[in-house]
């Protein structure tokens, strides 16, 4: 059992490795390195928090192969860049431009926590404006009474 947990560790570290399959390397290792080097920049739709070069999924697959067929074809790596932007939007950018469409994206995390720590600010602050008032002499009474009674069991 000791020898079969670092085994899996090992498989499981290396397992991203695996996802390019031989049939989808270019016989150029150049253009296999640049393929590499776009696919790393490229998220992968279904996994969404993975590169399009560590996903296993299908479709993730069918992008790297495209992003070989652009390259094969004489694209550079901005123009297969572009290429998979106009297919597949902004978001398959592994990290994504600055632009007024993705504004939100880059300032949306920080306008909630100022957003947040204005909310606790004014929630913690006493109400301005309100003084406490003093209790009438009948409430004063009964606050009396209430406090002078034996507990029941």
């Amino acid at each position: 059992m000791k020898r079969v947990i670092p085994f899996i560790a090992v498989l499981c570290l290396s397992a991203s490795t695996w996802a390019v399959q031989p049939d989808e390397r270019l016989n150029d290792p150049a253009k296999e390195q640049r393929a590499r080097e776009v696919s790393k920049a490229l998220r992968c739709v279904v996994c969404q928090n993975e590169t399009i070069d560590d996903s296993s999924a299908e479709l993730a697959r069918d992008m790297r192969i495209l992003v070989r067929d652009r390259i094969t074809a004489g694209d550079s790596n901005e123009q297969v860049l572009a290429y998979m932007v106009q297919r597949y939007g902004d978001f398959v950018l592994l990290k994504p431009r600055m632009t007024t469409e993705t504004l939100v994206l880059w300032f949306g995390p920080l306008l909630v926590l100022v957003i947040g720590a204005l909310m606790a600010v004014r929630r913690l602050r006493k109400p301005a404006g309100i003084a406490p008032t003093a209790l009438s002499e009948a409430e004063t009474q009964e606050l009396k009474s209430m406090t002078n009674r034996e507990p029941q069991p």
